[in-house]
């Protein structure tokens, strides 16, 4: 389910609440719209008494517009108004969201409106109606493109429910503070960087979620929040916290996970309702030292349960418990001091027994266990399988414990288990097969972890193959293969399964974890056929490229792309990229991982997720572009002479000891050769003295661009930042102070060549500043300025550590004294590399 407070949609649900017959539901089938005008021309005596209006907003926008126009002439008496997209989902199941961009100006004259849903739509702004709605009470605004808010929507006098969680909110009004009525408010899932500290004056607000956000800092003013119940905090980028947040009376959940805190007031470090995983803190024993994890015994008892049971036994040595249903459970050693029975049952999911929110999808059955309220003495883990109706992120999923009836979140973790997907092209396969309207869906692979024995059989959506619709399939085309290795046969399996079709899956029960193949076709015997097919989809003849930029050759393009389609890329390439001929054509199986490293005096010089110990990986499939933009580095002296050296493509790992003869490795063709292709990297010499290059009439200073304050950039820190700038590097310079006229002589100076312009505007605008105070906190403001959060928050991580290392190297050398209060006083010096 998604986090949506209790509380919160229970105040949704009260503004919304529309007495029976009074309630107009027409987002369920097409043509609403229509059949709204409809019933408006025709002015029946019902419609005047309707409260409740849902409408989908995936309609003409024209249509839509001219529809909402009629609403306040037609329904005076209305309290909800549901205008939510979501309701069509694409091919990969995501919610689409709708057309709504605006509001006409007349529904300012619903006098009655309570409630307003408007999530999953379009808006970039929030309608000037909105604020004129005195009685409006919830406003839900989910899933949009707002940039910010407007300042009136803190006068609003009966607002109390607020959500704008999945927008790109970069600011929150200061006005928002002085709503005396407003007592849930949701903002997660934006790109808010800084809290007004006039949201201290929310009274009423009792819970307060700014999670995924990039929060660095919370005002002091929080503190004075003397009715917050629930605070969720999860997912910024938090190092401290306001002191008074441990004396909120109230504060009952506290959400801290993944945060870089690093201090806590002790209140706050031991209290039972804080959540702290993921921080560079964690919970500590009272001494200051994580305590001892419990043993584990290796012959730990481990139990499968068919449908038929319902308890177990569970004794102190522990034990693992898999019911049929696929749930797991692990009952550590000394979980327990005497055997207990433990009777378990799965319930379905009655509107009694659980709450939804409004976007809220309950994504497993309820699993009740007891002996109820029973205290372990160790933590005891749980397992549940779901599958989310479309793409999710981790942290919008939870799981949660009734107790006294009333429902809490548990810790949970999420272990995603992606299945490998093979597509092939359909006009690859009619050439294959001969037949026009043959079609295959993606080529399925399905795995787990986890104990082998397999106790149930799970169900399995394939979206069907292009071109053909659940509703008018001839089934006596459609066969479902299946493969199981290491034999390299497929059987058709359709007569075997139920296959249930919808518009555009098709979904059916499974006993097997393996390959998956949905095929449409007149052939009757279809074995030989994906045979054909799955030797053509796993083999490729493919090549391999290394280019260097022409006006930055320490920046090397990687490609690995189709023999067929080399020639175009190179001449799409040559303009801004020199380089070796391709390598020779090598064969590379649909989904092989293979690695990229250089060698003889070329090191990659970038943070990389993909790199690890020098090694750029890729993963081969044939409709991707493959390709990556890496910098390379030397540690040889390059004033002396130009360094060479080689990149060099391996299948698995990359050897500790690299040979000479990698060339004539080079020229194995076996499918396992280890070594794939190699290809010459030439850094050109560095011209005159101090490590100056006159590249493109650039001239790269050493700099320490900074002060000891507020931390220093380096050389290769700019080059980083005009890595990344972009055609946005205009209007950065125009926030760093620089005259129009400046931007248009470095234009014309380094025509086409858009990498030196942004090194030369960068590097003479640094040079101009060093040694001058403020000078990186101008550069961090301009881009911020100009959209470019994610550059500022790079330069902001490497100024922060920076900072870290200078300090740390004065306590070591111990140049600074200790101050009262236990923290060296450190004095400016020369600064550590960041």
């Amino acid at each position: 389910m998604d986090a949506v407070p209790e509380q919160a949609a229970g105040a949704a649900a009260d503004a919304a609440e529309a007495a029976p017959g009074t309630q107009l539901n027409l987002d369920l089938y097409p043509g609403g719209c229509r059949r709204l005008l409809h019933l408006c021309a025709q002015q029946p005596l019902p419609l005047l008494r309707v409260e409740f209006l849902r409408l989908s907003t995936h309609e003409d926008p024209g249509l839509l517009e001219a529809t909402l126009a009629q609403v306040p002439w037609s329904l005076l008496h209305l309290r909800s108004l549901v205008l939510k997209g979501g309701q069509n989902r694409g091919p990969l199941g995501a919610c689409l969201q709708g057309t709504l961009t605006t509001l006409p100006a007349g529904l300012s004259g619903l006098a009655h409106l309570a409630h307003l849903d408007l999530s999953f739509n379009r808006l970039e702004t929030l309608p000037a109606c909105v604020l004129q709605l005195h009685s409006l009470a919830a406003l839900l605004l989910s899933h949009n493109h707002l940039s910010e808010l407007p300042e009136a929507l803190g006068s609003l006098p009966a607002l109390t429910f607020l959500t704008a969680t999945h927008n790109c909110l970069r600011r929150l009004p200061t006005a928002l503070g002085a709503s005396s009525t407003l007592q849930c408010l949701d903002l997660s899932e934006n790109l808010l960087d800084a809290v007004p500290p006039e949201i201290g004056g929310l009274s009423s607000l009792c819970e307060l979620n700014l999670a995924s956000n990039q929060l660095r800092n919370l005002p002091a003013s929080l503190a004075g929040l003397r009715s917050l119940r629930l605070l969720v905090l999860h997912s910024n980028l938090l190092t401290s916290l306001p002191v008074g947040l441990a004396r909120l009376p109230l504060l009952m959940h506290l959400d801290l996970r993944d945060n870089q805190l690093r201090d806590l007031p002790p209140e706050l470090l031991d209290a039972p309702f804080v959540r702290l995983q993921g921080n560079p803190l964690s919970k500590e024993s009272p001494d200051g030292r994580t305590p001892p994890a419990a043993p584990q015994d290796p012959e730990m008892p481990r139990l499968f349960l068919t449908s038929d049971l319902d308890s177990f036994s569970v004794t102190p040595r522990g034990c693992s418990v898999t019911l049929a249903s696929g749930v797991r459970l692990h009952f550590p050693a000394g979980a327990i001091t005497a055997p207990l029975t433990i009777h378990y049952r799965l319930w379905l999911p009655e509107p009694g027994l659980v709450s939804l929110g409004p976007h809220d999808f309950l994504l497993s059955r309820v699993l009740e266990l007891w002996p109820h309220s029973l205290a372990f003495q160790q933590d005891v883990s749980l397992w549940l399988r779901f599958v989310p109706p479309c793409a999710r992120r981790c942290r919008e999923v939870v799981v949660r414990t009734r107790s006294d009836g009333t429902w809490s979140d548990l810790e949970t973790h999420v272990e995603e288990e992606a299945p490998e997907v093979v597509r092939m092209a359909s006009r690859e396969l009619r050439a294959l097969l001969g037949e026009p309207e043959a079609a295959v869906s993606p080529l399925l692979c399905l795995s787990r972890s986890g104990p082998p024995e397999f106790l149930q059989p799970v169900t399995v959506q394939l979206p069907l193959p292009p071109g053909v619709s659940g509703f008018s399939v001839d089934r006596s085309r459609l066969h479902l293969l299946y493969r199981a290795p290491p034999t390299a046969s497929w059987d058709d399996i359709t007569a075997q399964v139920a296959l249930e079709l919808t518009h555009l899956y098709a979904r059916f029960q499974v006993t097997h974890f393996s390959w998956y193949w949905l095929w449409y076709t007149t052939k009757t015997c279809v074995e030989g056929l994906a045979r054909k097919a799955w030797a053509r989809l796993r083999l490729h003849h493919v090549n391999l490229i290394a280019l260097q930029r022409r006006r930055d050759p320490e920046q090397v393009l990687l490609q690995c792309l189709p023999r067929n389609k080399v020639d175009a890329t190179l001449r799409r390439l040559l303009e801004r990229y020199r380089g070796p001929e391709p390598s020779d054509t090598v064969e590379m199986f649909e989904g092989e991982k293979f690695f990229a490293a250089f060698e003889r005096g070329i090191d990659v010089d970038a943070d990389r997720p993909d790199c690890v110990d020098g090694r750029i990986c890729f993963v081969f499939y044939s409709h991707l572009k493959n390709v990556k933009e890496v910098y390379v580095s030397t540690t040889l002296d390059r004033e002396a002479q130009a360094v060479r050296g080689q990149v060099s493509f391996y299948r698995d790992s990359v050897p500790v000891d690299v040979p000479p003869e990698a060339e004539a490795a080079r020229q194995k063709k076996s499918a396992d050769a280890l070594w794939i292709a190699t290809l010459p990297i030439k850094l050109p010499r560095l011209q005159g003295a101090g490590g100056h290059w006159q590249g493109a009439g650039l001239s790269l200073m050493p700099l320490n661009l900074g002060d000891a304050e507020t931390g220093f950039l380096t050389q290769s820190n700019l080059l980083s930042v005009a890595g990344r700038l972009g055609p946005d590097w205009p209007t950065v310079a125009l926030h760093l102070g620089m005259p129009y006229r400046v931007l248009q002589r470095i234009r014309h100076e380094f025509r086409d060549d858009l990498d030196g312009q942004i090194r030369h505007m960068l590097f003479s605008w640094a040079e101009g500043h060093a040694g001058q105070p403020g000078a990186v906190e101008l550069l961090v403001k301009a881009l911020e300025q100009s959209d470019r959060q994610d550059v500022a928050e790079e330069v902001r991580a490497v100024l922060e550590l920076g900072r870290h290392k200078y300090q740390d190297s004065i306590r070591r050398t111990g140049l600074a004294p200790e101050d009262p209060a236990g923290a060296p006083a450190l004095q400016p010096s020369q600064p550590a590399q960041a």
